[in-house]
């Protein structure tokens, strides 16, 4: 395997659990409410999907434990900003701090020990053949293909059902969708909670899959990569998708780069989808200046009822 394949199958790799969060993040963003908690809710992921596994064994109630405390924090995130309009900004924050302190003290007791591959891969025989697609796609594990689904699922719902169009609407003009019959309220709380949800299956397949590991921190920003990632999309699920992997590269490249001999200090090399980052905020907002940002028209605007913008 030559080295640009195996940049692309660890591309791949790294950049679920990006992609999970990110495709997460706009489906909330979507329905009007700014998400920055994500690095919170992919660590509370991680360490619940960690500890439940350890414990049981079962891919399955694992996975379920990871849904259920995505949506019980996605719950207090809708509640305060939906319910009591609480500044979304500060709510995010509050929730990356507080999943950041409680998964570092529960996490305590097994940081460190190793967890078995709990993942299956599906096992695609007749490619292993084919060149390039084949070491790409011939073993992947089942959560990634998981969200190829989701990416797909996620296009054609927001952009071919009505539902989507009602996500679209109370982005952009909550009072005129509240007209249209559309409950505000519960859709965001909706939007919100299954959001969170998939923001904590990325902190669960960067446990289960990318490092197999429970360390305090082990997300190191990705969660704050995903928020930037929403940005870079422009709120498209199939943009994310290729984002997500251009960044999963970007993540991976500086190991491999070590492995080839380069003298460049691994610190420097660890910066590279950080720096990266930061370089295409900067051109996209020099070369997006005079344009729209793509970004919903009511995105971190508490809707009041009666209230005329």
């Amino acid at each position: 395997m030559d080295f640009i394949t195996q940049l692309l199958v660890a591309a791949l790799s790294s950049g679920t659990p990006l992609l999970f969060a990110t495709l997460g993040g706009i489906l909330i963003e979507r329905s009007g409410i700014i998400q920055l908690g994500a690095e919170g809710l992919m660590l509370m992921g991680a360490v619940v999907a960690a500890i439940t596994f350890i414990h049981t064994g079962s891919l399955g109630l694992t996975l379920l434990a990871v849904v259920a405390i995505g949506a019980a924090l996605g719950w207090v995130h809708s509640f305060l900003t939906v319910t009591l309009r609480t500044n979304q900004i500060v709510s995010g924050l509050a929730m990356t701090l507080f999943g950041t302190g409680l998964s570092a003290y529960i996490g305590k007791s097994i940081t460190g020990i190793p967890i078995p591959r709990a993942v299956p891969k599906v096992n695609l025989d007749f490619l292993d053949g084919v060149p390039v697609l084949g070491p790409l796609f011939a073993h992947l594990d089942l959560l990634t293909w998981i969200s190829f689904a989701l990416v797909i699922a996620a296009h054609l719902f927001i952009h071919r059902t009505s539902w989507g169009l009602h996500l679209r609407a109370l982005g952009d003009n909550p009072p005129t969708a509240d007209v249209m019959g559309i409950p505000v309220q519960l859709f965001r709380y909706g939007c919100v909670i299954a959001g969170s949800m998939l923001i904590g299956l990325a902190g669960a397949d960067m446990l289960l899959v990318y490092s197999p590991t429970w360390i305090e921190g082990m997300t190191a920003g990705r969660g704050w990569i995903a928020v930037a990632l929403i940005i870079f999309a422009r709120w498209n699920p199939l943009r994310a998708m290729f984002c997500a992997y251009f960044f999963g590269m970007m993540d991976t490249i500086g190991f491999k780069i070590q492995l080839i001999g380069s003298a460049i200090p691994s610190y420097f090399l660890k910066m590279i989808p950080y720096i990266v980052t930061i370089l295409v905020l900067m051109y996209l907002g020099y070369r997006n200046r005079n344009k729209p940002s793509g970004s919903p028209e009511a995105l971190g605007t508490p809707y009041i009822r009666e209230q005329r913008f």
